[in-house]
């Protein structure tokens, strides 16, 4: 994609569907996927949405983490206000984190096996 392509833009429709506009390619397609939309066959070509009845909540979730996801991938996005579940620029939280493991010294009167 360049720059000055259009947006990929991620919007509610009049049903109350969250669905996907805009040219994408197969890495795009990938990091939608991997966000929970689904590629429905229609007569102009694939039409991209989450699936339905899941809650206004998880449907905001996965559009804010697709659009998060594109824009790092450097993607030109749109995601319509009325689906941001976080201010721009603020990280949502990806789930608990186990504390980090660092390399330590085997304890006394043993030795490391090599």
């Amino acid at each position: 994609m360049t720059p000055d392509s259009d947006p990929i833009r991620i919007t509610r429709g009049q049903g109350g569907q969250v669905e996907v506009d805009g040219t994408l390619d197969a890495f795009a397609g990938d990091i939608l996927r991997r966000a929970g939309f689904l590629f429905q066959p229609s007569l102009r070509g694939h039409w991209v949405r989450l699936p339905f009845d899941l809650g206004h909540n998880w449907e905001n979730e996965h559009a804010s983490w697709a659009a998060d996801m594109l824009a790092a991938a450097r993607y030109p996005v749109h995601l319509a206000p009325d689906l941001r579940t976080t201010s721009p620029g603020h990280n949502a939280p990806s789930g608990p984190r186990a504390p980090a493991m660092t390399a330590q010294a085997p304890p006394a009167g043993r030795r490391a096996r090599r």
